[in-house]
């Protein structure tokens, strides 16, 4: 693919003006083959593949940020399903803890941020592992730092585990209370649909399809997109499409480049280039404020979820123009903690828990770093969830919830996580919903495929 010098520029003028990075250079490892029945030689092969392909990792991606300038914000590791690597082991809880530590330190050795792949797929049913792992998960992410956690509740293709979704309630509830603020939820997703080659964290793992080792990229460039709106204020909407996917098609060229010469560089597999637009709390880095740029008041405001649909199908005309590798989640983000836009809008009462799950059916991925009153009952909880992967199963897309429920706050306060993770209204949801639903458990069935209305 070649790279032209004006290219070049347009994409250092994007990093120093516009806050484009690389958000995320992922590297996903295969564990398989470290499966062990002794817990300690388990942990010792893992640590040690995990702790130098993360300094490999760490060393290529400084390498190629000297090279050409544009940042590349976090550095993560993605492992095979932790549920199907504790299968030979003993069934203890502190066993499943111990893996999670092994995780956690090897990631600290190597200077990685985030390590995932802390999860099971369970969308049709539990094994005995899978169901070890869940239970062990206040645990595992409230005593770990870099760990992150998944889990995959429902398929399009299977339905809903909805035995599986009442118990999760309970397992975030307890997280919540293990960790201060709740921060250990804000490491753990739940999915419908979930990609196995997703580089963003907390849903980040190395899937069962994938090879020995393979590079993943997420980039990200909200600035970027909302100053193009901005400057096109008179367009009809058909030329704004056009202005963004002309403006998603540059910036994933330049994520295509490096994710290949950083393959390269490892000798590994180049994976995929994930073109999500991901927000931060930096200044003008927020997917809301490209909808208010577009022309609506206020994200969570009528106009809202269109205005939203216009972005998320631009992304994803531009990236797949520029790269036959596009892959992972793909889309639009609208994180509530993560984004200074949506921050304010739930602040001013513009954007309520109903219209942010209707945003969902049209954006990447779903309810993204929300918070809610710590005495927010567990089949609360778990109905919210059902709610937002039933989106994902009936429209076949990916969708996802994670949600914290803070100690000790009620709806209106707020809480600072600092960091990417910025600050969290505590949003308004109901104290009581579905019980008698969410105890009946089994499996809601999956959709009919060929009638589609």
């Amino acid at each position: 693919m070649r790279i032209s010098v004006e290219e070049v520029f347009e994409t250092v003028k994007m990093t120093i003006e516009q806050n484009f990075d690389i958000r995320t250079v992922t590297l996903g490892v295969n564990l398989k083959d470290c499966m062990d029945r002794n817990p300690a030689a388990f942990n010792r092969r893992i640590y040690k593949r995990l702790s130098e392909m993360g300094k490999r990792l760490n060393q290529c991606a400084d390498q190629l940020e000297d090279k050409y300038g544009i940042p590349i914000t976090n550095r993560r590791i993605s492992v095979t399903p932790v549920a199907l690597l504790i299968e030979p082991l003993p069934r203890k809880i502190s066993t499943v803890v111990s893996v999670a530590k092994t995780l956690d330190r090897a990631a600290k050795t190597a200077d990685i941020d985030f390590i995932g792949g802390f999860g099971a797929l369970v969308h049709k049913g539990m094994t005995k592992a899978d169901e070890l792992l869940i239970d062990s998960i206040p645990q595992a992410l409230s005593k770990t730092q870099r760990l992150c956690g998944f889990l995959n509740l429902a398929s399009s293709r299977v339905g809903m585990n909805m035995t599986a979704i009442e118990k999760v309630g309970h397992i975030i509830k307890d997280l919540a209370a293990s960790s201060k603020n709740g921060i250990g939820c804000a490491k753990l997703a739940v999915f419908a649909n979930v990609p196995e080659d997703n580089p963003f964290m907390a849903g980040a793992h190395h899937g069962i399809g994938e090879p020995d080792f393979s590079l993943n990229i997420g980039i990200s460039g909200p600035g970027v997109v909302r100053d193009v709106v901005a400057n096109n204020p008179k367009c009809d909407l058909t030329m704004l499409s056009e202005v963004i996917k002309r403006t998603v098609f540059k910036i994933t060229r330049a994520g295509e480049l490096i994710g290949r010469e950083m393959a390269d560089l490892m000798g590994i597999d180049f994976g995929i280039v994930d073109i999500s637009l991901a927000s931060t709390p930096k200044r003008g880095d927020s997917v809301a404020q490209i909808i208010e740029a577009m022309g609506v008041s206020r994200m969570g405001r009528p106009g809202s979820t269109a205005a939203l649909a216009l972005l998320m199908d631009a992304v994803k005309k531009g990236g797949a123009m520029a790269s036959g590798n596009v892959g992972g989640l793909s889309g639009t983000f609208i994180p509530v903690s993560e984004d200074a836009g949506m921050i304010k809008a739930v602040r001013t009462g513009a954007l309520n828990l109903e219209k942010l799950e209707a945003l969902t059916s049209v954006c990447s991925v779903g309810l993204d770093m929300f918070a809610v009153g710590g005495d927010t009952p567990a089949e609360v909880i778990s109905s919210i969830i059902a709610d937002e992967l039933a989106i994902g199963v009936v429209n076949n897309k990916t969708t996802s919830v994670r949600i914290i429920p803070i100690p000790g706050k009620k709806a209106g306060q707020i809480v600072h996580f600092g960091g990417l993770l910025g600050s969290a209204p505590i949003m308004k949801v109901p104290k009581t919903a579905s019980p008698n639903f969410i105890k009946r458990k089994g499996r809601i069935p999956a959709q009919i495929q060929s009638l589609r209305n």
